[in-house]
């Protein structure tokens, strides 16, 4: 099973706003002669638990407790702001949006001011309008800055890993086995086929609809609140369309419809982000920059800002699709991996956490053996695309404080897109 558990797994997001590969650690990490197991491994063992050994900025390590993080009861709020926690972050008890934002803090080193000289009482409002008093809400809670790693440390250690790397290649005299290429097994291409098929019919029925979205408004007028208002809804109806391609989709996965329609809910309502920007991703266009649905649509930085989002939220997206465009996926790996990010066991309010476990299981054992014949003499590829679920954690967090900036500008997000996406008025 696959656990992206937002606790321990840290992406780096630059202070010039570039992604950064996730370096993790295991206290009690053996070394694997094979560098592919070794990799995986590491990432296994990441990716499974909820506290991780954290590098301090004197470079002593920071221990944190071993093994499974305490079981989220459903009702736990945010020792920050208040809102709804997802689980322990850096520490303390907090919500996703607070994580990002001591995150980012911390890593930009950065410096915010009060209008209120630092007495603001923190709530969910609040957490928007100072940041200063959030960050110093943060500490007081507990969070740790030697937990988030600096551009520095991951700098050292890409070096420290290359060198590494480099003697130990150099000291094998006799050349090292490449692996057996196993063929895919018939139910895993036929399954891997379906999907494909699958994602192709629910995009035509998207492509139908075309017709129907509100049409991007040809007046260029910053001031005029009607043009404003056509351009975000604009925007709205096109996330409604891929809202109900995921929807689609996941229905038709093997296995879904056994769960229970709870289970079904919480999978989708957390998963429905992420899966928009791997969609995203898919249909960036390096050449302009620029991101195109239903082939007529083509949006650039500019055009985002223009429907009411947020350069913080904006920036991410594009960074992400770069990062995703330079791994060069076919149709068959993004469908893998939409369906492995579906069935994430460890996704708030899922009750039969062994039974999504199972269903996931047969896709990631899918993807790995795709990428073993694909890519025979690329072995970190695999665990390469798995890190980018975990990004899309921090990316999901992102997207949750621009809803909240969007109902702070009196944007109001269609039924659909509120329900899914929590928002209550």
């Amino acid at each position: 099973m696959v656990d992206l558990s937002v606790v321990t797994v840290f992406p780096i997001f630059s202070a010039v706003g570039s992604w950064e590969e996730v370096f993790l650690f295991s206290m009690d990490f053996t070394v694997s002669q094979n560098f592919f197991e070794l990799v995986l491994q590491e990432a296994n063992f990441c990716l499974k638990n909820t506290y991780v050994l954290c590098i301090s900025t004197e470079g002593q390590p920071v221990k944190r407790k071993k093994g499974p993080a305490p079981k989220m009861l459903g009702n736990e709020v945010c020792s920050v702001c208040g809102d709804k926690a997802s689980g322990f972050h850096y520490n303390v008890l907090s919500c996703e949006g607070c994580k990002g934002f001591f995150r980012r803090s911390v890593i930009k080193s950065a410096q915010y001011s009060c209008k209120n000289n630092g007495r603001c009482e923190m709530d969910m409002y609040m957490r928007r309008k100072c940041q200063q008093c959030r960050l110093r809400k943060c500490r007081e809670a507990g969070m740790l800055e030697q937990c988030v790693l600096s551009e520095e440390q991951i700098r050292v250690k890409k070096m420290k890993k290359n060198e590494e790397e480099t003697a130990r290649t150099s000291a094998v005299v006799t050349p090292t086995p490449v692996p057996e290429v196993v063929p895919l097994a018939p139910e895993q291409l036929e399954m891997i086929e379906k999907l494909v098929a699958m994602q192709k019919q629910c995009n035509k029925r998207s492509f139908i609809d075309r017709p129907k979205v509100t049409p991007w408004p040809q007046s260029q007028d910053p001031q005029n609140r009607e043009v404003r208002q056509q351009r975000f809804a604009h925007f709205t109806e096109l996330a409604i369309m891929s809202v109900q391609e995921i929807v689609d989709f996941a229905k038709q996965l093997p296995g879904f419809l056994e769960l229970t329609r709870e289970d079904q809910i919480a999978l989708l309502k957390t998963s429905t982000i992420e899966i928009m920007l791997l969609e995203t991703s898919r249909r960036y266009n390096p050449a302009i920059e620029s991101i195109t649905f239903l082939k007529d649509f083509s949006y650039n930085k500019e055009d985002f800002a223009k429907a009411g989002l947020q350069l913080e939220f904006i920036n991410p997206i594009f960074e992400f699709s770069k990062g995703m465009n330079d791994l060069h996926l076919d149709e068959a790996e993004y469908a893998l991996l939409i369906a492995i990010n579906i069935f994430s066991a460890d996704r708030p309010n899922v009750q039969d956490h062994e039974l999504v476990e199972r269903l996931q299981q047969p896709y990631v054992d899918a993807l790995r053996s795709y990428i073993m014949i694909k890519r025979p003499n690329d072995h970190l590829m695999f665990p390469r695309m798995l890190m980018k679920l975990v990004s899309l954690r921090t990316l999901s967090s992102v997207h949750s404080e621009q809803v909240f900036a969007l109902r702070l500008q009196d944007k109001k997000l269609p039924p659909l897109l509120s329900e899914i996406w929590d928002v209550h008025e």
